[in-house]
C-alpha cells in the first residue's frame, strides 16, 4: 500500500463516503515539516462542515488508530496541512523492496499498449549539424522512457526526402560533380552539388531552375533514371545518419520518409473534400480553423501539389491503420506549433482517435548566436562530437583514460548539457558548462557513478548486487538520501507524463548532491558493523539508480574515470 493509499484509508475512516481515492501524500518542501505532506483536508473540511484543522485533526487521529501505520509521527501544521514523518523500521523495509525490485522498481503501466514516436528527422542528402541534436537526443530519452514504463514503442524517424530539392539534387550531380565525386559518393558530395546546383538555380535566366523542375517532374512520374538516383541518394544519406545516431546510442525501427506517404495523399484531400472539411481557395484547397483561431491550413497547393499537412495526415492515418498506438510523440522545434496545432485539428475533425502530441523544444545557438550557415557558426554533428571526445580525451588521459572513455563522456556531456534543460527552452551551448566536473553536467554525475563503483570494490561488495539486502536508516543526511532515492519510479512516470527528460536529469542532479552530502557526514569503510554493511547497501543502491537513470537518458555510466 502506498503512502497516499494509507492516508486515503485514514480519510475513508474519518469521513466514510468521501473521495479517498483523490487523497495524495507528496515529498515535504522542507524537512523542518516532516517527510511527507498532505493538504487535502483544507478541501475536505469545507464539504464536511468542519474547520480544516479539526479536520485534519481527525484524520490524524484515524492515522493513529491504524494498525502498523508507516508514521512515526503526524502533526497538523498551519490552516489544516498534515505534517508526516515516517519511521525508520518503514523506510528499511522500503528500501529493502526498492533493491528487490526489477529496474528500480519502474512501473509498468504501459504493458500492452503502444506508442510511436517520431523525432530526428533530418533532410536526406545533408549531412547533419547541431541543430539536429535536440529532437535527437530529446526524443531517444523519452523513446527510452516510455520503453522502461513497459510501451511498445514504435522509434520512426520521418526523414525528409521528398520535394523540389531533389529536382536541384539531380540536376547537379549529373553537372556539378566530378567523375570520382559521383563514383564515391557521400553525403558531404550530395550537400555540395546542391549548394553549387541551388546558386545556378537563382541565375537571371532560370535555364537551370527550369532543368531542375524537370529532372523532378521525371522523377515524380517514376523515370527510371531518376528514380535510381534517388534511391541511391537516401541509401548513402541513411548510412551516414546510422553513423552518427551509433555514436549517440540512438536506433530506429523505420525510417520512413516523406516519400513513403506520396501515393496516400491524394485519398486524403478526395476525404476531406467529401466530409466538406476542404474547400478551394484561389485555386487551393484549404480547411479553414478560423473558429478554433488556428487560421487557414492548405491541403493541396494551386499548382496541385501536397504539402506538409496533407503528408502528415497520411502519416497518421498510416500509423494508426498498422500499429493500432494509443499516442503518437512528434519531437519538433517550437517553431511548427502552429503546423500541428492545425493538422491534429484537422486529424481529429477525420475521426482520429489516438492521442497526438506535439513536444516542441526551442532552438540551440551558440555563442550567443543562431546556428546558421549565415553566422558561419554550423557546425556539423560529427564535428561536435568529435570536439567533444577530443576535450574528454585531455581531462581523462592523466587519470590512465583512453579513447573509448572520452567517447562515453564527450558524448555524454552533450547530451546532458541537453536534456538537463527544459525542452521548450532555448540552449545556448557552452562546451565549458558541458564537460565540467562540477555543477549540474553529464561527467559530474558519470564521476560520482565512477566513485560508488570504487567504493564498492575496495569494500569487497561487487556492485551488481548482494546476496541479502538489509538497510537501516538513523541518520538525517541516511534519512533525505533514501527517501530521493525512493522517488525514482515516480520521477519517471512524471517525466513521461510530462515529456521532459529535464525532470529526469533534475532528479539525478539533487540525488548525487544528497549522496555526496551523506558521503561527506557519515562515513561507511570505516564505521564498524552493522552501520557499515547498512551504509554500503545504501550507496550500492545509489548506485543503481543513477546507472538506471543516466541509462534513460542515453548516458553511458563508466566504472572507472
Amino acid at each position: 500500500m502506498t503512502l497516499s493509499e494509507t492516508v486515503g484509508a485514514a480519510f475513508e475512516a474519518a469521513f466514510p463516503g468521501g473521495e479517498s481515492s483523490q487523497i495524495r501524500v507528496v515529498p515535504a518542501t522542507d524537512p523542518k515539516f516532516g517527510d511527507y505532506q498532505c493538504n487535502d483536508a483544507l478541501k475536505l473540511a469545507k464539504k464536511v462542515g468542519m474547520k480544516p484543522r479539526d479536520a485534519a485533526q481527525k484524520v490524524a487521529d484515524a492515522l493513529a488508530a491504524l494498525e502498523g501505520t508507516p508514521f512515526s509521527k503526524v502533526e497538523v501544521a498551519g490552516p489544516g496541512f498534515l505534517n508526516l514523518t515516517v519511521s525508520g523500521d518503514w523506510l528499511a523495509a522500503q528500501l529493502a523492496g526498492f533493491a528487490s525490485a526489477q529496474n528500480c522498481g519502474i512501473p509498468q503501466r504501459g504493458a500492452g499498449k503502444r506508442v510511436v514516436i517520431d523525432y530526428s528527422s533530418p533532410n536526406a542528402a545533408k549531412q547533419m549539424h547541431i541543430g539536429h541534436i535536440r529532437s535527437t537526443v530529446i526524443g531517444c530519452a523519452i523513446d527510452r522512457i516510455y520503453r522502461a514504463l513497459g510501451y511498445d514503442v514504435v522509434a520512426d524517424n520521418h526523414l525528409g526526402d521528398w520535394g523540389t530539392q531533389f529536382g536541384i539534387l539531380i540536376k547537379g550531380y549529373r553537372e556539378c560533380l566530378t567523375d570520382d565525386e559521383r563514383a564515391n559518393l557521400t553525403v558531404a558530395n550530395l550537400e555540395k552539388c546542391y549548394v553549387l546546383s541551388a546558386a545556378k538555380a537563382k541565375e537571371e535566366d532560370g535555364v537551370w531552375k527550369d532543368a531542375c523542375r524537370r529532372e523532378l517532374v521525371k522523377l515524380q512520374q517514376g523515370d527510371a533514371d531518376n528514380v535510381a538516383l534517388w534511391r541511391r541518394f537516401i541509401e548513402i544519406s541513411i548510412g551516414e545518419f546510422e553513423r552518427m545516431y551509433a555514436k549517440l546510442g540512438v536506433k530506429f525501427d523505420t525510417y520512413r520518409g516523406e516519400s513513403y506517404y506520396n501515393s496516400m495523399m491524394p485519398g486524403v484531400v478526395e476525404r476531406l473534400v467529401k466530409a466538406g472539411l476542404a474547400v478551394e481557395s484561389e485555386g487551393a484547397l484549404i480547411v479553414n480553423l478560423d473558429a478554433e483561431k488556428l487560421g487557414v491550413a492548405i491541403v493541396r497547393k494551386s499548382d496541385g501539389g501536397f504539402n506538409y499537412t496533407t503528408s502528415d495526415l497520411a502519416c497518421v492515418e498510416s500509423r494508426v491503420a498498422e500499429y493500432a498506438p494509443e499516442r503518437i510523440i512528434y519531437v519538433t522545434d517550437d517553431r511548427q506549433q502552429l503546423h500541428f496545432r492545425q493538422f491534429f485539428s484537422i486529424a481529429a475533425k477525420m475521426g482520429c482517435k489516438t492521442t497526438l502530441v506535439h513536444v516542441p523544444f526551442g532552438l540551440m545557438s551558440y555563442q550567443g548566436k543562431a546556428i546558421s550557415t549565415r553566422e558561419g557558426n554550423l557546425i556539423r554533428l560529427d564535428e561536435l562530437l568529435s570536439e567533444a571526445k577530443r576535450r574528454s580525451l585531455e581531462i581523462v588521459k592523466d587519470r590512465g583514460g583512453d579513447e573509448r572513455l572520452a567517447e562515453q563522456i564527450g558524448y555524454g556531456a552533450v547530451k546532458y548539457a541537453d536534456l538537463s534543460h527544459d525542452p521548450a527552452t532555448a540552449i545556448d551551448f557552452s562546451w565549458d558548462k558541458a564537460l565540467a566536473l562540477e555543477g549540474n553536467s553529464g561527467p559530474y554525475l558519470q564521476y560520482a557513478y565512477a566513485r560508488v563503483c570504487s567504493l564498492l570494490e575496495k569494500s569487497g561488495r561487487d556492485a551488481s548486487g548482494a546476496a541479502e539486502r538489509r538497510f537501516v536508516v538513523s541518520t538525517p543526511a541516511e534519512k533525505r538520501l533514501a527517501l530521493q532515492l525512493l522517488e525514482f519510479p515516480g520521477t519517471v512516470v512524471r517525466a513521461a507524463d510530462a515529456y521532459k527528460p529535464s525532470v529526469l536529469a533534475d532528479y539525478l542532479f539533487q540525488t548525487a548532491q544528497l549522496y555526496s552530502s551523506f558521503y561527506q557526514s557519515s562515513p561507511v569503510l570505516k564505521s564498524e558493523e552493522p552501520v557499515r554493511s547498512a551504509r554500503l547497501e545504501l550507496c550500492a543502491l545509489f548506485g543503481e539508480v543513477l546507472r538506471t537513470g543516466l541509462g534513460l537518458l542515453g548516458i553511458e555510466t563508466p566504472r572507472h574515470i
